[in-house]
């Protein structure tokens, strides 16, 4: 993953696959992939920042392709377990008006999303917006059927009150040769996003993490740093920088 995992806008593209009917029907493969023309869509903002005092804020959506883009809003609770590992949970908290529309080629078309419950002062609300491609299967005059492949954009919605902080703690795991893991607890109120770690001794830098990981409240994750050689036992820091620009630097020891 690369190490601006969200940006400004992001394209997707969706393609089409035509055969004839009666292939699909011998072969019962009527989702078969096989490409042929192509549409794309972008978002912005790709991330959605909210405050409590936020009614509603404003996303565009434009059909950059060629042909018409059904889209559908999914809304979840975004959760980690203690390990990391994300949950969504379908949620009423929050509403996309409108939850549906389509894109004539070429269009755009803002859409408002509003909190229908009231935030938490005390720390962040984490949610996923999922707009998904719908798709549609025609039949031509030629008899083939063209099946659309549906992909999903997830954009994360952050509810934060000015109190909410991330709090991280990083130490090291799992030492082996040139690979090692560094794992990452949040005991905050509010998100943090690891976008590199470094290992470093004085000025020299041994191993290096690069991604773009959540880490919600409450969550852990173990990320792997790499050098080009064997890390010599010794004193070391882990200097970690996040989404925000901020870095913290954690004083730890290899065996």
């Amino acid at each position: 993953m690369k190490k601006h995992l969200d940006r400004p806008q992001e394209r997707f593209q969706l393609g089409l696959l035509s055969v004839t009917a009666g292939t699909l029907a011998a072969i019962g493969l009527a989702s078969l992939p096989l490409p042929a023309s192509a549409a794309a869509f972008s978002v912005t903002p790709i991330r959605i920042y909210m405050q409590p005092r936020d009614r509603a804020v404003a996303i565009t959506i434009v059909n950059e392709g060629d042909t018409e883009v059904a889209l559908q809003a999914e809304l979840n609770n975004w959760s980690q377990k203690a390990d990391g590992t994300d949950e969504l949970t379908p949620t009423e908290d929050l509403i996309l008006s409108p939850p549906i529309l389509k894109l004539a080629p070429k269009a755009r078309q803002v859409v408002r999303l509003a909190l229908l419950k009231p935030a938490d002062a005390s720390r962040q609300l984490t949610y996923r917006l999922i707009m998904r491609e719908v798709p549609e299967a025609t039949t031509p005059k030629d008899q083939t059927v063209q099946v659309s492949v549906a992909l999903a954009l997830s954009m994360p919605v952050f509810i934060t009150p000015p109190v909410a902080k991330r709090e991280i703690n990083c130490q090291l795991v799992g030492v082996t040769g040139q690979a090692l893991s560094a794992s990452c607890a949040n005991s905050g109120t509010a998100y943090a996003q690891v976008r590199q770690i470094q290992l470093r001794r004085g000025d020299r830098v041994l191993g290096v993490f690069e991604g773009g990981t959540y880490i919600l409240p409450g969550a852990r994750k173990a990320m792997e740093i790499k050098g080009e050689q064997a890390i010599p036992a010794g004193a070391v820091q882990l200097a970690v920088s996040f989404d925000d620009g901020k870095a913290q630097s954690f004083d730890v020891t290899l065996p």
